[in-house]
């Protein structure tokens, strides 16, 4: 039997702790047991898997992952709340598989065993980069939900050609389909932020679409296209590939017309660019 956090389990581990949210660390806790379990079915999770979950603060989330699969493994850069999450566990999913990594997401590399999944509330300061290194890092992560700032969310499972199409729309796309997977009302977060969120639902590609040698490439383009994102390519990539005219040559090479802009090439397109150079 596992025993969710309340709003008042929140506020009360917190005061313990002598915890308060800060804007710098993103800390924003979820204290409604029915949006944890929304949270959760949402995330599409088999009983067998084991999860990774990145910032899990108080155990809010954790909790609701315990009470769906066999393992848990949280990622939390605190030391104070990594500590108290260990006894949070111990006292309300007693006998559950929990493994704790107390180190910054963004470093990490190794993980106690093979996560299949990642479910995370995810600080809005790193969200975009703190999920593609996960999925980079860890190619046994077969599909994930992140609770993101619903800008963010919007951004990352933008189609091309959209207005809010961009660098995490296109990275995002090269490990995983994604798409939107509802939202979240502000009320439920301790504090409440002053930005909306949302939930976003992706699944890994069987295979990648080509080579890491051919991923670095394709994201040093991306990074490129949408820098200058109002130019057409054949100027957003001239320092990429050396002038104007080079990355003109590249472009026809790859059969795309230099008039075009980031926002109209979707991820093949990309990495059409990259097998050009």
């Amino acid at each position: 039997m596992v025993e969710l956090l309340g709003g008042a389990d929140v506020r009360a581990l917190a005061d313990s702790l002598g915890v308060v949210p800060t804007k710098k660390l993103g800390q924003n806790f979820v204290t409604d047991p029915n949006t944890i379990r929304k949270i959760v079915t949402s995330a599409k999770l088999l009983s067998n898997e084991t999860v990774v979950e990145i910032g899990p603060g108080l155990g809010s989330l954790t909790l609701g992952l315990l009470e769906a699969v066999d393992h848990v493994i949280s990622v939390e850069i605190d030391p104070k709340m990594a500590a108290a999450i260990e006894q949070t566990v111990a006292k309300r999913a007693p006998g559950r598989r929990f493994s704790l990594v107390t180190q910054d997401a963004m470093k990490v590399t190794e993980l106690p065993s093979e996560p299949t999944a990642l479910v995370a509330n995810l600080p809005y300061n790193i969200s975009v980069p703190v999920l593609l290194h996960f999925i980079e890092t860890f190619p046994t992560i077969r599909h994930g939900l992140v609770l993101v700032q619903s800008e963010v969310a919007h951004r990352l499972a933008a189609p091309k050609g959209s207005k809010i199409y961009g660098g995490p729309s296109a990275k995002l796309a090269w490990w995983a389909d994604a798409n939107l997977a509802g939202n979240v009302s502000r009320s439920i977060f301790w504090p409440i932020p002053n930005v909306d969120s949302s939930l976003v639902y992706f699944a890994k590609r069987p295979e990648p679409l080509a080579s890491e040698e051919l991923r670095v490439k394709t994201f040093s383009i991306i990074d490129a296209a949408f820098s200058q994102r109002r130019k057409t390519l054949r100027q957003a990539l001239a320092d990429f590939a050396g002038s104007p005219k080079a990355a003109e040559e590249l472009l026809n090479k790859a059969g795309l017309s230099p008039q075009l802009r980031g926002e109209q090439l979707d991820i093949s397109d990309f990495l059409k660019i990259a097998r050009a150079v």
